[in-house]
């Protein structure tokens, strides 16, 4: 599911008229009619509703101008306010304004604060407001009559749903970050794709429900390699969700060869290989230290397990007819270690994933760590490990999770799982994609340990086609699971291996 900007969004608008011929007040009209069919999917009896429409001057506003026309037509009659001239409204708007005026229906005009503050009572019992103030093109802070309005809507109609139309009024619609005071919807009907703002934190917090209508963009138009953000959706997994053949054996889905573990740090090892397993892996071998071997190889009789080598040519020879590794969950900090880490994950020949403490040995040597078309590296850092790999701040990371991902991708050419709430995957190619399952209760030790075995475990298995799409699909079935085990346990009580016992749920669910 496509992720677009304001200038995609507008470019795309501009092309379904001029190369498919789509008038654009008809994508007007289809837009206020999506609208309308939200309302009547979320509240029942809307002519029973007190409804009010608050309309900005640009199109935004005309698509609040085609909701109250349509609402009127079905015998709903709202409240209908215009903040700002008539004079000023053009285009498919002003054409929308006039014909709500032309059925007897004109809206209520406010020019100014003290207008609204005398108006506005008209919603003081309002049921619902439609949000139709402004649109994607914002790149400031608002102020004057629409901070004013935008600023009291919540302490004013505290009853009220707020339904925004395509995005929240005061969002940016490219930026995960706010500007200045920002709709705090309750719904967000949004059109063709969503926007960066809906489903990045914090900006996403204002959009409440997101609903993605269609209205009659031409679909090739989404198809462009240049727009290359997409929402993680299940139903791109179109492989994964088809049952496994008949005439098939251990060998045909993967050997996957897990590093990792240490004293007091067994656990990050075992439970990479065992997540590596339940993720549909064929067979699946830990690599750990003797020291721990013994507490590995008894936390599940599937797992095979083996000594740690002290040599990088010992540890080679573990790599044949191997055909993932995973390398890093709870090795420790030793110098010794760190090398060890660099050196196998420049040697190896089939695809890697690098996690944990395999990340930490990067932290002064991040040019080392890189990837090739026939050897993908994967790495899976948290914002603090990211920092470390990039030499910025944690805040940095987190508020600009996108391209500090990207860059870090395209740089290094490697595939980045920029973990956190709405994780990041991130492609050489420049291409993003962004998870939207998961939860708080997640924010335990482990679940990276258990991601770091699902993205090995499915990567194994080739048939679940292209190795971007195997990345996304552990990402989404990883918090998915995780969702699933909040739901039953509470986010309070869950840990890390509730994230395995509850993922034959999230295929199950997936599989719907």
């Amino acid at each position: 599911m496509k992720i677009l900007t304001a200038k995609q969004i507008r470019e795309i608008d501009r092309l379904s008229s001029e190369q498919f011929g789509i008038p654009s007040i008809l994508l007007m009209e289809n837009a206020g009619m999506r609208v309308v069919e939200a309302l009547e999917e979320r509240f029942e009896d809307l002519e029973d509703l007190t409804i009010g429409i608050l309309c900005g001057k640009g199109n935004n506003g005309g698509d609040g101008f085609v909701v109250a026309r349509q609402l009127i037509q079905k015998g709903t009659y709202p409240f209908v306010f215009l903040l700002g001239r008539e004079e000023d409204v053009a285009g498919d708007a002003r054409t929308n304004l006039d014909i709500l005026k032309a059925i007897g229906y004109p809206p209520i005009v406010i020019g100014d604060a003290e207008e609204w503050h005398e108006e506005k009572v008209e919603l003081i019992d309002a049921d619902i407001i439609v949000d139709a103030l402004l649109g994607t093109g914002l790149t400031k802070p608002v102020s004057g009559l629409y901070g004013e309005v935008i600023g009291s809507l919540r302490e004013d109609f505290p009853r009220a749903e707020i339904i925004s139309i395509d995005l929240p009024s005061g969002l940016p619609a490219d930026s995960a970050l706010p500007i200045g005071l920002a709709v705090e919807a309750d719904a967000t009907v949004t059109f063709t794709a969503v926007k960066p703002c809906l489903v990045l934190s914090p900006n996403q917090e204002y959009a409440g429900d997101v609903i993605l209508a269609d209205i009659g963009n031409p679909a090739e138009l989404l198809e462009s390699p240049d727009l290359q953000m997409d929402l993680i959706v299940p139903e791109e997994f179109v492989a994964a969700i088809r049952a496994r053949s008949a005439e098939t054996n251990k060998g045909d889905y993967g050997k996957v060869l897990v590093i990792g573990g240490s004293v007091g740090k067994s656990g990050a090892a075992a439970m990479a290989g065992q997540s590596a397993l339940r993720s549909g892996a064929g067979l699946v071998t830990v690599a750990t230290p003797a020291s721990v071997l013994p507490i590995v190889a008894a936390s599940m009789p599937e797992l095979m397990t083996e000594g740690l080598p002290d040599t990088t040519e010992a540890i080679a020879s573990l790599l044949v007819g191997k055909t993932v590794l995973a390398i890093g969950p709870g090795l420790g900090s030793e110098p010794s270690i760190q090398r060890m880490i660099r050196s196998v994950v420049k040697e190896a020949q089939i695809p890697t994933v690098v996690d944990a403490d395999g990340l930490n040995a990067y932290a002064d040597y991040r040019d080392e760590l890189r990837g090739d078309d026939e050897r993908p590296v994967v790495v899976t850092p948290h914002p603090g490990e990211m920092a470390r790999l990039t030499g910025k701040d944690i805040a940095s990371v987190v508020l600009h999770r996108v391209d500090v991902a990207r860059d870090f991708a395209s740089t290094n050419n490697v595939y980045v799982v920029l973990k956190g709430f709405r994780t990041v995957v991130a492609a050489p190619d420049g291409s993003v994609y962004i998870n939207i399952t998961g939860n708080p209760g997640m924010a335990t030790g482990g679940t990276g340990d258990i991601l770091t075995g699902m993205i090995a475990g499915i990567i194994a298995q080739d048939h679940f086609g292209a190795l971007i799409e195997r990345i996304c699909l552990a990402v989404y079935l990883h918090g998915l699971a995780g969702d699933l085990a909040a739901d039953e346990l509470g986010e309070e009580t869950m840990v890390a291996t509730d994230i395995l016992r509850y993922l034959h749920s999230a295929w199950e669910k997936l599989r719907q």
